[in-house]
């Protein structure tokens, strides 16, 4: 089962279509929360440090910190990539010498979704899910551009708070593809620090 935005036709061609328009400035957002609970993403074209949301998405945050903290995203890679909208990773599937098509891995379980009225604009992390509303399991994706149209309908449980430029870096790659999404250059998540809280 593939793992990702299960958009409706006429949203994706938007976002494909966003790709050759400049990515939506970056909203102003409130003053980050020195003691909600951070991570940081550490890939191979620099770090992006994310806020978690624990107050609205509690088991989200769990599971998502827990895989961190297990090395479960280690070694896997960006592997949806749609500039203007979101990149998306967290897939085992695309970890070296790993079998199976880049999105469709899981970590052999899926949580319940917790919608919520935070939107999905630049810099917020959701999960990815397929058709059904529970079955995210462990990919997620970062927003890019404003994608309003996800609201109430994907796990929005964080907010990035330093790293916009490699956020715009590795949302630019060229990609190929039917989509257009898959990078032309390998991205890959050398690792995901949890830290404590106020760090």
């Amino acid at each position: 089962m593939r793992t990702w935005l299960a958009l409706p036709l006429l949203a994706l061609a938007a976002a494909v279509l966003a790709q050759d328009k400049p990515a939506a400035p970056k909203p102003a957002s409130p003053m980050p929360n020195e003691t909600a609970p951070r991570v940081v993403i550490r890939t191979t074209a620099g770090d992006l440090t994310l806020e978690l949301w624990p107050d609205v998405a509690p088991r989200t945050v769990e599971n998502f910190t827990k895989l961190a903290k297990e090395g479960f995203y280690n070694g896997t890679a960006f592997h949806r990539i749609i500039k203007g909208f979101m990149i998306q990773g967290g897939c085992p599937n695309t970890k070296a010498g790993a079998k199976g098509a880049p999105g469709t891995g899981g970590p052999g379980y899926q949580i319940k979704a917790e919608f919520n009225d935070r939107p999905h604009v630049r810099g917020v992390i959701s999960m990815a899910r397929s058709a059904h509303p529970d079955s995210a399991g462990c990919q997620f994706f970062v927003c890019h551009g404003d994608a309003r149209f996800l609201d109430r309908q994907y796990t929005a449980f964080g907010k990035l708070v330093a790293g916009d430029d490699v956020l715009e870096k590795i949302a630019t790659i060229p990609c190929s593809g039917p989509e257009r999404s898959s990078p032309s250059e390998r991205v890959e998540i050398k690792s995901v620090e949890v830290l404590p809280a106020g760090k």
